[in-house]
Formats: structure tokens, sequence, C-alpha cells
């Protein structure tokens, strides 16, 4: 916001949750999918929702006044960008918006988080409802799906054979680096209850014989060996720096000498002010980890340096996330020589 701005505008900041709430609610009761390709009636779509008839009116007539909907007579229509991306039938249903229906509840809590430090949810993903952690992955699949081509084909895989993706809830990144070249393997790392819904996405995407599955804790349990390379994508803005530095060493013991780790997230200008997506990130974090921050590209490096990586370029993609790529460093043999 610049000093030009009016009360009018200051106003409509104030007030943009109110489009929102009304997306969010008739998202999460299925309204645009129970009207499908073509109309219905406020009774037909209330009968198919469970829900109040003169709540249902309302609610569809403020979709009709913001543009979502459609209504001539008695009946209400999708229009095109409802039909192609909020209906079940549609090959572009956009799935993810579950997770964000999720967020406002923890969003609703930010000023009490700020008052005293202290997020509301639960630390471990494994303590909360299925219904959250099912639309979490979900979220997590519909983003990556849709990324992953191009932020796969940013990395170099010429020494690549195995990959572990830490963190990797769904796998969908897993499947792109199987997908991208030939010989490659790759495993996912994650807690017991996301591995159990990992396998359902691997085994609908056909590549179980490719993809394999660890399950495990990255704040206590080491990531195995003989990776060439690792990927931690939104991964490190979930931890403190901290639990982010003893992640990064365990990444590091991990690798073959000269394998790559790739950590792909929000990263923040050294004044954390920009971008503003990684600024509004880490207030998800505030509210929904109870360490988690976005961090700056010194950051990153300074936990590379320390588990012996070698910091070897950054790219920006066009996704408002970048990618810090790191190279391990290869042993001198000459050194052991030296200390014998």
């Amino acid at each position: 916001m610049n000093t030009k701005t009016t009360s009018s505008e200051l106003r409509e900041m104030f007030n943009a949750f109110r489009i929102s709430r009304i997306l969010l609610t008739a998202y999460e009761l299925g309204f645009f999918t129970i009207i499908g390709t073509g109309g219905k009636t406020a009774l037909q779509i209330s009968a198919g929702a469970r829900t109040n008839l003169r709540a249902t009116i309302m609610l569809l007539d403020a979709l009709c006044a913001i543009g979502m909907l459609h209504k001539k007579d008695d009946l209400y229509t999708n229009n095109e960008i409802s039909r192609l991306y909020l209906t079940k039938e549609s090959p572009q249903f956009i799935g993810g918006f579950m997770h964000t229906v999720n967020l406002w509840d923890t969003w609703s809590m930010l000023t009490g988080v700020v008052r005293d430090g202290k997020s509301r949810m639960k630390k471990n993903v494994n303590d909360r409802s299925d219904i959250w952690l099912d639309s979490f992955i979900e979220a997590m699949h519909d983003r990556a799906k849709r990324q992953a081509p191009k932020l796969v084909a940013n990395i170099d895989l010429t020494n690549v054979k195995r990959v572990l993706d830490v963190g990797g809830g769904p796998g969908t990144f897993a499947m792109e680096f199987v997908r991208a070249k030939e010989g490659i393997t790759a495993d996912v790392f994650d807690l017991p209850n996301v591995i159990t819904l990992t396998k359902k996405y691997i085994e609908r995407a056909g590549l179980v014989r490719k993809i394999g599955t660890v399950i495990g804790d990255y704040t206590v349990d080491d990531l195995g060996k003989g990776y060439d390379l690792i990927f931690l994508s939104a991964i490190v803005h979930s931890n403190s720096s901290d639990v982010n530095a003893l992640l990064i060493k365990k990444c590091a013991d991990a690798l073959n000498p000269e394998g790559s780790i790739v950590i792909q997230d929000h990263i923040m200008d050294e004044d954390r002010t920009s971008p503003v997506a990684g600024a509004l990130f880490a207030i998800n974090m505030l509210v929904s980890t109870s360490e988690g921050n976005t961090y700056t590209e010194a950051e990153v490096i300074k936990w590379f340096s320390d588990a012996g990586i070698r910091f070897e370029k950054r790219i920006d993609t066009p996704f408002e996330t970048t990618q810090v790529i790191g190279i391990k460093k290869k042993v001198d043999p000459s050194l052991f020589l030296i200390q014998c």
C-alpha cells in the first residue's frame, strides 16, 4: 500500500475477507459441483448440499453478485471459471482449496498468536485429523503437479540416479524426477500417516517400481545413504533455523560425494519485507507452526557451509519460490594422510 491509497481503497482492503469467505463456504459445501454443467434451482442445490434454503439463496445470490455464478429466473449456473476449476467433474478441478478452508481457522487466531507468540495448531502432522491431512496433501499435490515439470527442468540431473524427496507428501516431485530421466529412482521420506497417503498417489501414477517410501521424522531420524540428489520443497519454512541446520547436516551425510541438495522455498531479501508472497507466508507459518518462518539466501548458505555443502547457484522460479542449490564437497584423501 502506498501513500496515495484512498480511504475507500483502505476500506476495501479491510473488507476483502468477505469475498474470500463466500467462496470458501460455497466450495466447502460443494455448491459449484452440485450445479455442474447445467442449471439448478436453489431448492435443488440446498437439497444436494443439505443446507438451509433461505441461507442457500442468500449465498447463491452473493456468488452471482461477485461474478462466480449466473442467475436466470430460478436457475443458477456456473460461469466459465467456476465450471472449469471448481466442479469436481472437471479435469482441471482445483482440489487444494479445502486446505485454504482449513487455513481460515488458523489465520483467525493471528491476534492471539501475536500477543503470546504461541501457535494454536498441534505441532506434529500425525496429531492432526485425517480430514485435515487429506486436504493438506491434496493441496500439495494439486500445486506441485502444475509446477513440477518446469521446476525439475531447472535441475541438472546429469549424474543423478537416486533421489530423496524429504517431506515429499504425495510424492509429486519424486514422480517428476523419475519421469525426467530414464534410470532415476526416488524415495519419499515422510511421517507414517503421510506415507499411507503417499503410497496411494504413487500407485495411482503407476510408478511403484520407480518410487519407494521411507517412514521417518527428519527431526529425529537419519535420512539413509547413497543419494545423488536430495530435494526439500516447502520444508525449511516449517522449522526453526536450528532444526534446518541439523536437517541440512543429515542431508549431507545421506549424499554421495558431489551430490546435490536443492532447497525450494520462499527466499526472503535481507530486510525480510520482500518478496510479498514470502512475507505473507511467514505469517502462515506463525499461525500454523511453533517455530516456522521464511528465510534469506544468506541463512541457507550458512546451513550449507556448516554441513560441508558448497553453494552452487540460486534460481528464482515463476511460482513465487526460489531454488537454492548446493553440492556436497569432495573430501580430499590427503587430509587423512596428514592426520595420520
